[in-house]
């Protein structure tokens, strides 16, 4: 089995690795997920980009590192709309990382409508959630230095059984603003409760403005996107259509006004 190091004391070359975390929203009033560590796990024997396999035949090339981060509960609706925080960073040696390991705790749980309901993980479901890296999805951004964004699924991560019961199964996607694109917008008027998504063939992201209508969806492939506001209160659902999206650009929509 691979090793574990927790710290940083490492010879030869190094890396600063930085993991941010951001959410694609879904329809509740606050979701707080139980993060308790974050490990990396890094193959020292490659260095070359152009090697992406994952092969573990090897054990002695590969180690676990643990980043630092603050444990406790994170409030996910609350890095919506191009909002993050910093999760995890730290000093590791130089090679390619292949996994991030997110470490739950048991204090997960979400409101809706104003009421606490615990947030326990499906059966089946380990505690530590692996999300497999290529070398390509890291911003080397300075020399020794790399950073990723991880993308919390709200809406895919949460499995309603039935009223008032519900299950965690995390989905995480990782990007970086680099290498992605953005839309950005407003949709008024507020009463009008909007949720927007934002799809092509190959991708599907979601926002829920906030009360002065603003909206922000990052993490989008280059491509040509279609956008869905649906609406509520008796205001009429509204589509845009051929929006093009740019790797390190953002796409601003004119402001988008609802009728009923």
């Amino acid at each position: 089995m691979p090793k574990e190091i927790s710290g940083n004391g490492n010879k030869g070359a190094t890396q600063q690795v930085s993991l941010y975390l951001t959410d694609d929203p879904a329809l509740f009033d606050s979701v707080l997920i139980d993060i308790q560590a974050v490990r990396v796990k890094l193959d020292t024997c490659t260095l070359s980009d152009d090697d992406d396999d994952d092969n573990d035949d090897d054990d002695s090339c590969y180690v676990w590192h643990t980043l630092t981060i603050q444990p406790g509960k994170y409030d996910l609706l609350r890095l919506r709309n191009g909002v993050d925080t910093l999760l995890a960073q730290g000093t590791i040696p130089a090679g390619k990382i292949k996994k991030v390991k997110l470490v739950l705790g048991t204090g997960h749980y979400l409101v809706k409508d104003g009421i606490r309901y615990p947030l326990n993980l499906m059966p089946g479901n380990r505690t530590e959630v692996e999300i497999k890296l290529r070398d390509s999805d890291w911003d080397d951004f300075a020399s020794g230095r790399r950073r990723i964004w991880l993308d919390f699924d709200v809406a895919r991560s949460i499995v309603k059984v039935r009223d008032g019961q519900f299950y965690l199964a995390p989905v995480l996607r990782p990007f970086t603003i680099k290498k992605t694109g953005s839309i950005e917008g407003e949709v008024v008027p507020r009463e009008a409760t909007p949720v927007i998504s934002v799809y092509n063939s190959g991708d599907t992201a979601y926002a829920i403005p906030y009360k002065d209508g603003d909206f922000k969806i990052r993490g989008l492939k280059e491509g040509t996107y279609s956008l869905f506001v649906n609406a509520s209160n008796g205001y009429r659902d509204t589509t845009i259509n051929n929006i093009v999206v740019k790797a390190g650009k953002e796409t601003e929509l004119k402001k988008i006004t609802l009728q009923k």
